[in-house]
């Protein structure tokens, strides 16, 4: 069963346990304004609230996934530096995506560019269409990268490739980005959103309460120790093994048939 709900710059769609995001400015590449910011934050709180959402697909309509900030947009936002901007309009979103319990799947076409490339990277899982391409545009317009780009490069990259791909500014092509651990894979132009979708849906067949913690324990082992990352496996572990979708995951593997997950 599929729903569809309108924002004024975003598509929501729900369709087999996947809400399926969709900034929609296509003129504009999908560049961020403030309605953009606003919609998409309502979106993925919808999105993130809705029992019935496995799994949250976001991608742009049109030829790009998102070309940054909209420079075509007077600056004239109800905050008086350009901190206060990303710090209120644009980190609520991106640490809602890395919050959430559900994974969040950045499906690109084309470029994802500035702060769109930031979106990208944020996502729990990344799929490419092999026209899509990361783009760090920032220095040609005397910029630093932000919304998190810096922390996420440096983790994929290491320090000395991170500072080439930042002061460069050049675009990194898909297939590129799964080699360097920026996505996870490219899938041919022709059948994007095809599979794309069907890559969202397999992900949402998963036993919810397992993905949410892996995701919380992936997450959290970038910045504590070893000692501390078994202790939080044994921890959500004892959760998992006590739950009703590992004892069907058990049943369904001896029956051999398709388990049926409910998140309890």
């Amino acid at each position: 069963m599929t729903q569809m709900t309108e924002y004024k710059t975003v598509l929501y769609e729900k369709a087999d346990g996947v809400a399926i995001i969709t900034m929609n400015r296509p003129d504009a590449l999908n560049a961020f304004n403030a309605l953009l910011r606003q919609d998409l934050l309502a979106a993925i709180q919808r999105a993130d609230a809705d029992h019935e959402t496995r799994a949250i697909l976001l991608t742009g309509a049109g030829r790009a996934f998102c070309v940054g900030a909209d420079l075509k947009e007077s600056y004239n936002p109800p905050h008086e530096t350009i901190e206060e901007q990303i710090m209120l309009e644009y980190k609520p979103i991106l640490d809602l995506i890395s919050g959430s319990n559900k994974p969040v799947i950045a499906a690109v076409r084309g470029p994802a560019a500035g702060i769109g490339a930031a979106f990208a990277m944020a996502c729990d899982l990344t799929i490419m269409s092999s026209d899509a391409y990361i783009y760090l545009a920032f220095s040609a317009i005397g910029l630093i990268p932000d919304g998190g780009a810096t922390w996420h490069l440096v983790r994929a990259l290491g320090y000395k490739r991170a500072f080439e791909a930042i002061v460069d500014g050049h675009k990194i092509p898909a297939a590129r980005c799964v080699e360097l651990g920026l996505a996870n894979r490219v899938i041919p132009a022709d059948f994007f959103e095809t599979d794309a979708r069907a890559f969202a849906r397999s992900v949402a067949t998963r036993a919810p309460l397992a993905v949410r913690y892996s995701k919380e324990i992936a997450r959290a082992a970038t910045s504590i120790s070893l000692e501390q990352v078994i202790a939080l496996e044994a921890k959500r572990q004892h959760l998992t093994i006590t739950s009703a979708d590992a004892k069907e995951g058990a049943q369904a593997f001896f029956e051999k048939r398709a388990p049926r997950f409910t998140g309890t």
